[in-house]
């Protein structure tokens, strides 16, 4: 494709081309034009135009293989003008799409769009080596929100069996993230807000010389050895001069805006794609335009991939027992 899709519309027609289909992920996953074999890694590959799929020159198991090996897309039936559309709505709108939004849309099953947008949300997720955030003097915001529904909006009985006989309170997810002052953030779903949890969060993401800005319950996991601690008590204000933590606010309500408006009831065990979805969507915002966020995306699709499965715990269970 000459230039980026900046519309839906663009991208249907143009992805309604099989051809077109395999050229533009050809072009992203191979940028220097040369094709390379997922299971050898060798570079001496051909094209078959008549089978739409690529043969290594190596003779091995599997010497064949289509564009979608190696990817979100393996073993998987669906064509790729399904696909592509797919990852253009969940990385353009911005507070996600719904599995029900999304089957009525390409016309899938509802199962088959909730297990595609987590493939998707799969590819969205930061590298292992993506690197730290803040360093040198920037302002690095940390804090942490809870997840969960609201005890007033339960049945009377699951309110009883959940409420805690220690705290009286509900149980909900933590998830604590970490924000660079005008750039990106990192968050991630954790067993509690205790030191031993957070303190490794933040020397994992947060590059040294930063300068972190917290609220009050940083009281408890001030790391004022290795990062230089600004505190704003909420209890008292929200902004004491420079030091506020706004930004990692808005970030947990963009968050909430996305799980509470449009996904309505997300599992706990499945929080955490939905955390990197909202995440890659924020560090990918503006000036970035949804044409350069869709091919940003599809650019990481390679080397990752989510089973069935996986996706529901049950990976290693034998096939029979479903």
């Amino acid at each position: 494709m000459d230039k980026l899709p900046k519309t839906l519309l663009e991208v249907v027609q143009y992805f309604a081309n099989e051809d077109n289909c395999i050229q533009f992920l050809a072009a992203k996953r191979w940028p220097d034009g040369k094709p390379v074999c997922p299971t050898c890694g060798d570079t001496r590959v051909s094209f078959l135009a008549k089978q739409r799929r690529f043969q290594c020159a190596v003779h091995h198991p599997k010497r064949q293989f289509s564009i979608k090996v190696g990817t979100i897309f393996e073993d998987s039936t669906l064509v790729l003008d399904k696909w592509l559309p797919a990852m253009w709505l969940i990385g353009s709108n911005r507070n996600g799409i719904s599995s029900w939004e999304l089957h009525r849309a390409l016309g899938v099953t509802q199962k088959t769009a909730w297990f595609m947008l987590h493939r998707i949300r799969t590819a969205m997720q930061d590298e292992i080596n993506g690197g730290k955030i803040g360093g040198d003097g920037q302002i690095v915001e940390i804090d942490e929100t809870f997840i969960g529904g609201k005890a007033r909006n339960m049945h009377a009985d699951k309110r009883a069996a959940q409420k805690s006989d220690l705290t009286g309170s509900y149980p909900k997810s933590v998830v604590i993230g970490a924000l660079e002052r005008g750039g990106k953030v990192r968050a991630t779903v954790a067993s509690d807000r205790k030191k031993k949890t957070i303190a490794p969060f933040v020397k994992e993401n947060v590059a040294q010389g930063s300068e972190i800005h917290s609220d009050e319950h940083a009281y408890a996991w001030k790391m004022d050895d290795d990062f230089t601690h600004k505190i704003v008590n909420h209890l008292e204000r929200y902004v004491d001069g420079n030091v506020y933590t706004n930004g990692i606010e808005n970030f947990w309500s963009l968050l909430k805006r996305q799980i509470t408006g449009t996904y309505v009831s997300v599992e706990p065990f499945h929080l955490f794609r939905y955390v990197d979805e909202e995440a890659f969507r924020y560090n990918n915002r503006l000036p970035m335009s949804d044409g350069d966020r869709f091919n940003y995306l599809v650019r990481k699709i390679v080397g990752k991939r989510l089973t069935y499965k996986a996706l529901i715990g049950k990976e290693g269970v034998p096939a029979e027992a479903f």
